[in-house]
């Protein structure tokens, strides 16, 4: 989740593409959290809702299994556009399972979130960490950015971030050494070859995918900026064997060419934060624009079982 000052206290921060009114409103406004607050999958019906220092936010969780989770916030410290505390996790028959302090901080246009949770204990600590990572709760945090994108830019992107034990330098080989990238970017049951690759500005890479079974899939890439160690993108596409542009074998509605934008951050000397952004890129239907807008819990399983295997060859 982030560098430790303390053993007890789990970080995140994030830096969102929004003026810091914009993002806070995404807080304050019961209609505006219900879009974004809780792991993908969840929906969200608030009670009522007091954010102010001693007010608080009645809430119920729907889980995607059908699940009711009850919640009961309880506001400690609010300072409008800059600050809150509060206590999470609690509700009318359940103490508080942490306390959360949030910064919010605007330069040139965009938020950096800060957030700490504090929780009573380090073994608490990384019980909590251990059941955000099985929950997907992180990606709560990916939510805001995809709702903010669309409230200030009407813009619909998809966004994951994974916090990885390694050295920036380590984890930026991995995506741009092709021997190292192949390893581990195919889905789960995926391997991947590349059959040409020149991973740097201007250049391009062809590859196959298979599942070794009934699914063999063939796709390019074409790189547009590699800035060592924080920053890459480049266009992806669906092609056949002889590098024509297709379709996902599985989603002939899938939109034909994506942007994919890779954002590294230390979050500590071994510690690196990666934010992959996903968008359209270029002309897209309406109803490729649906088919992308109503797949992002399956880009974050995919994504989720790439991460997995990259942490693995990360840790070799």
């Amino acid at each position: 989740m982030g560098a430790k000052d303390r053993s007890n206290e789990i970080k995140v921060m994030r830096i969102y593409e929004a003026p810091v009114k914009v993002v806070w409103d995404a807080w304050e406004d019961s209609k505006k959290v219900a879009q974004w607050w809780g792991p993908r999958g969840f929906t969200l019906t608030t009670q009522s809702k007091d954010l102010r220092g001693g007010g608080t936010w009645i809430y119920t969780m729907h889980g995607p299994d059908g699940v009711d989770y009850p919640n009961k916030t309880k506001y400690l410290e609010v300072d409008r556009y800059r600050r809150m505390v509060y206590d999470h996790g609690g509700n009318d028959i359940q103490k508080p399972l942490f306390r959360v302090t949030v910064n919010f901080s605007e330069e040139n246009g965009k938020t950096l979130m800060d957030m700490t949770m504090a929780l009573p204990t380090p073994e608490a600590a990384e019980e909590t960490r251990k059941f955000i990572k099985k929950a997907g709760g992180d990606s709560t945090w990916d939510r805001l950015a995809e709702y903010l994108a669309k409230e200030s830019g009407n813009k619909e992107i998809f966004v994951i971030n994974r916090s990885f034990e390694a050295p920036i330098d380590r984890v930026f080989d991995a995506w741009t050494k092709p021997e190292q990238f192949s390893q581990w970017l195919s889905p789960t049951g995926f391997s991947m070859k590349f059959l040409r690759s020149d991973i740097q500005p201007g250049g391009s890479t062809f590859y196959v995918m298979t599942n070794n079974t009934d699914i063999t899939m063939y796709g390019r890439a074409s790189y547009k900026e590699i800035e060592r160690p924080h920053r890459i993108t480049y266009t992806q596409q669906f092609c056949d064997k002889d590098e024509k542009i297709s379709r996902h074998p599985l989603a002939p509605t899938w939109p034909e060419t994506m942007l994919t934008t890779v954002q590294l951050a230390e979050e500590g000397p071994d510690q690196t934060r990666v934010t992959v952004i996903w968008e359209v890129y270029g002309a897209a239907t309406p109803e490729e624009m649906k088919t992308f807008a109503d797949s992002r819990a399956g880009m974050t399983q995919g994504w989720t079982g790439s991460f997995d295997k990259l942490e693995k060859a990360l840790k070799l």
